[in-house]
């Protein structure tokens, strides 16, 4: 029996093996074709190339990346703060208090996802214009500062939050925001985290709305530049796949990061 189940363990770990080796063969790929020239990767080769350096000065000779890198930086990281304390007081206000109509409103939350960006894009940039908001990083944030599917989200894990816990704090005298604020948010870490990594991931690879709102060079973000390196005549893939790398590792690096709380916020548990 001890054998039939070390058999089915090594099965298990080898197809679990080359499912990760496959998932990861794009990124392997990409940092690999960093390193080699155009020419190269248009040829192919798929080993570690010599011109890593020389694409590292084309391409900071041929764009601001460093200006770019901080607009999304800047513009994701105030835009994911403020969705995540938006949208977690409104799923902590859908649990906690009782009224007739929450399901209702949480029914038309839910609705308006089906409804697409590009329907309310034309409408959404002329409001921006007219309130002076383009090139700014409030006019970034403010479409995307809550969402129903974040809202949706802390609602469903604060199903399993105590309930006593609040009207102990109650009792003692502590105010709403103070429950929110240091009993809430301290219990459901898990949530909060696993809410942040896809709100930052959102934020950080959204295109079109900022192609849309940031028309001033130094405006763009990583997204935008990444285009822009594909609007010649010839693309220089070698400093191309740089770009992309130098994208891509701030939101490996955070999900690598934080995916135990990834995990356990996913599966909506409110253990630290």
């Amino acid at each position: 029996m001890r054998k039939y189940l070390n058999i089915n363990n090594w099965l298990m770990y080898t197809f679990l093996v080359i499912v990760c080796f496959f998932s990861c063969l794009p990124f392997i790929w990409m940092i690999l074709a960093a390193t080699n020239s155009s020419i190269d990767i248009i040829r192919g080769n798929v080993f570690i190339g010599a011109h890593l350096f020389e694409n590292i000065k084309k391409l900071f000779a041929t764009v601001n990346v460093g200006n770019a890198f901080w607009n999304s930086f800047r513009n994701t990281a105030v835009g994911t703060l403020a969705s995540l304390f938006i949208c977690s007081m409104a799923g902590y206000g859908f649990v906690t208090y009782r009224t007739k109509n929450k399901d209702k409103i949480m029914s038309v939350l839910l609705l308006s996802m089906m409804i697409p960006f590009a329907s309310v894009m034309v409408p959404l940039f002329q409001m921006f214009s007219m309130g002076r908001l383009l090139n700014t990083t409030v006019g970034f944030i403010l479409p995307t500062v809550s969402t129903a599917f974040l809202i949706f989200f802390f609602r469903q894990s604060s199903m399993s939050f105590p309930a006593e816990l609040v009207q102990a704090a109650r009792v003692d005298g502590l105010g709403e925001f103070g429950i929110y604020a240091r009993i809430y948010l301290p219990v459901m870490f898990p949530t909060v985290v696993a809410a942040g990594i896809v709100t930052f991931m959102n934020n950080w690879n959204s295109y079109l709305w900022p192609l849309i709102i940031m028309q001033r060079e130094e405006s763009r973000t990583m997204t935008l530049l990444i285009t822009s390196l594909t609007s010649g005549y010839t693309t220089d893939y070698g400093i191309l796949m740089l770009a992309v790398t130098i994208c891509t590792l701030p939101t490996v690096i955070l999900f690598f990061c934080l995916q135990k709380f990834f995990v356990a916020g996913v599966l909506g548990s409110v253990k630290g």
